[in-house]
């Protein structure tokens, strides 16, 4: 008999009560070159709150009900012809995204190339909250914007669950990083490695900081269009939305500077290396709240309050 799993499925859009909803399914079985995973924790990202909620559609999910959740952390237990772990490994990953991948679930399959080994000194909660978040500030400051010693990074929203990892591997790659968020996070700021926070509730966060060589923009909106006046002349504008405006792109060129859109993808690549940095004591992960699988609902909750500092997961074991 297939032994069955415990998931969240999404069953249409609308509020985090109302369409999340535990079930049972089949247990999915690894094809080769992918490994089984049985899942102990995952992480929750806005872009989950914003699919549930029809805010964010995408095709490669397809009809509903789904699974949704990208990031876990767990132990592999099957891998048919795949050679760089075997049963009882701890690993993390950012699995499939955009397409569908069962991160709110007891057991997932996914390439083995889109895990890395989970450090010994983070725990299994610590490790679920990495892979997006973390993913995204690598390749939008590493891969993207080329940060290197001496570059001037802003970055919005740097409490959050990808600001604060943000913040650290600015820091790490020798970068003089400004951070914004309200005035009673700035102690946590300092211990991510910002150099000066800024309150954005208090300062036009675009009179107040200027010559910046890269803004990392991670709450988009109407506020997108003054960060343009942030940078020095050739600077980069990241924007985590993935969408540039024709408002923006015309004002960019106006000035001077430049702008890219942003979308992560899973990448073992950037996973080594961010666990590389937590490691060599570079990097920590925030976990600021931590909710059993029965409770996504209030975890998206949660999150949709965007007060949270560092992550949100779910404990799966």
């Amino acid at each position: 008999m297939t032994e069955q799993i415990r998931v969240v499925q999404t069953t249409g859009a609308g509020e985090a009560h109302a369409v999340l909803r535990p079930a049972l399914v089949d247990r999915p079985v690894p094809l080769p070159t992918e490994v089984g995973v049985r899942v102990h924790a995952a992480g929750v990202n806005p872009v989950d709150w914003k699919i549930r909620g029809g805010v964010f559609p995408t095709g490669a999910l397809g009809a509903h009900p789904f699974v949704q959740g990208w990031d876990v952390a767990g132990v592999v237990d099957a891998g048919p012809r795949v050679t760089r772990f075997q049963p009882g490994d701890e690993v993390l990953g950012l699995l499939w995204f955009p397409r569908r991948a069962g991160g709110y679930g007891e057991y997932v399959t996914a390439p083995a190339r889109q895990f890395v080994r989970k450090p010994a000194g983070l725990s299994m909660v610590e490790a679920a909250a990495l892979p997006m978040a973390g993913l995204t500030a690598w390749q939008t400051l590493v891969d993207v914007a080329g940060v290197g010693p001496g570059d001037h990074v802003l970055i919005t929203a740097a409490a959050g669950g990808v600001g604060h990892l943000a913040a650290q591997v600015a820091r790490a790659r020798g970068a003089v990083v400004t951070g914004t968020a309200r005035a009673a996070k700035h102690g946590f700021l300092a211990e991510v490695g910002v150099d000066e926070a800024v309150d954005y509730t208090a300062v036009d966060v675009a009179r107040a900081v200027r010559d910046q060589d890269v803004v990392l923009d991670l709450l988009g909106g109407p506020h997108t269009l003054s960060l343009l006046d942030c940078l020095k002349p050739g600077g980069l504008l990241v924007l985590t939305i993935g969408v540039v405006s024709p408002e923006v792109a015309a004002r960019a060129a106006e000035l001077g500077v430049r702008v890219s859109p942003f979308l992560v993808e899973p990448d073992h690549a950037g996973l080594a290396a961010l666990t590389g940095l937590v490691e060599d004591g570079a990097l920590r992960v925030h976990v600021e709240h931590v909710f059993p699988l029965a409770d996504v609902a209030k975890a998206h909750e949660v999150g949709e309050t965007n007060r949270t500092m560092g992550k949100i997961v779910l404990s799966v074991v």
